[in-house]
């Protein structure tokens, strides 16, 4: 994706936002009711100083049957940056409604990284027809970038960057990023490489232009290159991309040739899309492709949540099982019962906690420094102080509800040893997932909120018989 100019806040060139609705939905009002009076001059003039992303906006906002007709009336130029940015849907539908030489010229000009995540959108009849009516120079690197597994540097790099070379000057160099500039994904970030494309080196736009026109690009350049490969994955390329505040990295093969570079815009994208599934894998909702919930139908979101609900549904059974096993005490002294959501809830809550601060800290990396078994014994440590802190108010609130010592003992008892348990098991199953090398995320809340609800009752129960049985606590 071509890098964007910045907008003007509260306007977008010239288009005046009412303060509450965005730009792009004052657009798409406008553009909605120029379409339909047939005012087509009026469309032109509306969209030419609208920025591509609200103007991409606006236009998947309009009904289906417009979305092509406003489409058609953008520069031509204007056309490819706008499309970039539409919503893989909507981008289908044009495919669908232009003429065949529209689309052609439409997947020809777009940037390879962007004409790689569309084909990953389409059918691959579709797909296969486009490779065949692309440029030679096109069809080749679409199909390179294709040829990586998805969700890796070399699938989201492109292969549109500036290399010098470390004999050029800079006056040379310059004049090369002139040539260059405007089929480039950006100029800011400029790579040295050899005669074998090696990446020997880098220097930034500023460096270049503050040399001496005679200085040699190899003594002005940064030679130790941060750089990764085309096997990493996206995530990874994310994290270096935020720690070193690139706004590219390169990427190279496994003979450190240089063959692309990876903005930092898809690395946004990328962020949005890994947080997008850690969140729903956190509710215990299946990912779709992006962010495509709301726009599904109603099957499908019930497809993506129904089997998790059914996984869980059957662990909860282990809870109506150590209830149902337990039911001579509970016969005994009835007011126990009173005080199982209570616990288990608790319980839950501690849990869900621990696993939501574990699973972001293994996102950040930052639970590194700590260490495993010292983030699990830090967690422990907490549930129990947790535990004795809700001690001093659920005791003697249990001993006036429940009439008696016994209920109030099992429960304060119960409480410290759920809310440690629960502490432990939110911290220690999604490092477990981390080492065994699946989604911590998948170790959400609802599943350590389950197996806490069965441990919680199997020791709330237990705890109020042994008191019952053995040390003789009046009912």
């Amino acid at each position: 994706m071509s890098e964007g100019t910045s907008g003007s806040g509260a306007t977008s060139a010239g288009v005046v936002s009412n303060g509450r609705l965005p730009v792009a939905e004052v657009v798409a009002r406008q553009l909605e009711a120029l379409l339909t009076a047939g005012n087509y001059a009026g469309v032109k003039l509306l969209l030419e100083p609208v920025q591509p992303v609200d103007c991409a906006e606006a236009i998947g906002a309009l009904p289906q049957t417009l979305q092509a007709l406003a489409f058609r009336l953008l520069a031509k130029d204007e056309a490819i940056e706008v499309y970039e940015y539409l919503d893989p849907p909507v981008q289908q539908l044009l495919l669908e409604r232009l003429r065949s030489g529209e689309v052609l010229e439409l997947v020809e000009q777009m940037s390879p990284d962007d004409r790689v995540r569309l084909f990953d959108e389409l059918p691959a009849k579709v797909v296969r027809r486009l490779l065949v009516e692309l440029s030679p120079a096109e069809r080749r690197v679409t199909a390179q970038l294709l040829g990586y597994q998805p969700e890796t540097a070399g699938r989201l790099m492109t292969t549109e960057f500036i290399d010098l070379k470390e004999f050029h000057s800079a006056a040379q160099a310059l004049d090369i990023v002139r040539r260059r500039a405007r089929d480039t994904e950006t100029v800011y970030s400029l790579y040295v490489t050899d005669a074998s494309r090696h990446l020997t080196g880098i220097l930034s736009l500023r460096d270049l232009v503050m040399a001496d026109p005679e200085d040699r690009i190899g003594d002005v350049m940064t030679r130790e290159v941060v750089n990764v490969t085309t096997t990493a994955d996206q995530e990874e390329v994310a994290r270096i991309i935020q720690r070193y505040d690139f706004l590219a990295v390169p990427v190279v093969d496994l003979e450190q040739r240089l063959v692309g570079i990876v903005t930092v815009d898809d690395v946004i994208d990328v962020i949005q899309q890994e947080a997008t599934r850690d969140l729903y894998a956190a509710g215990a909702v299946q990912a779709g492709d992006e962010d495509d919930y709301f726009q599904s139908n109603l099957f499908t979101v019930a497809r993506r949540r129904v089997v998790w609900l059914l996984v869980l549904l059957v662990a909860n059974t282990g809870t109506s099982a150590v209830i149902a096993s337990e039911e001579g005490v509970l016969k005994e002294v009835v007011r126990l019962a009173a005080f199982i959501p209570l616990l288990i809830g608790t319980g839950g809550n501690v849990g869900a906690q621990s696993s939501t601060v574990v699973i972001r800290g293994l996102s950040t990396q930052r639970i590194q420094a700590l260490g495993v078994w010292r983030t699990v014994g830090r967690e422990a440590l907490s549930g129990l102080l947790l535990g004795l802190l809700l001690v001093i108010v659920v005791v003697p609130w249990a001993w006036q509800v429940g009439g008696g010592m016994l209920v109030a003992t099992a429960a304060g008892i119960s409480l410290v040893c759920i809310t440690t348990l629960a502490a432990t098991a939110g911290a220690s199953l999604p490092l477990l997932f981390d080492r065994l090398g699946l989604d911590p995320a998948l170790m959400s809340a609802p599943f350590i909120t389950t197996a806490t609800d069965v441990a919680g009752v199997l020791i709330y129960l237990k705890t109020a018989s042994w008191l019952l049985n053995h040390v003789g606590l009046p009912a």
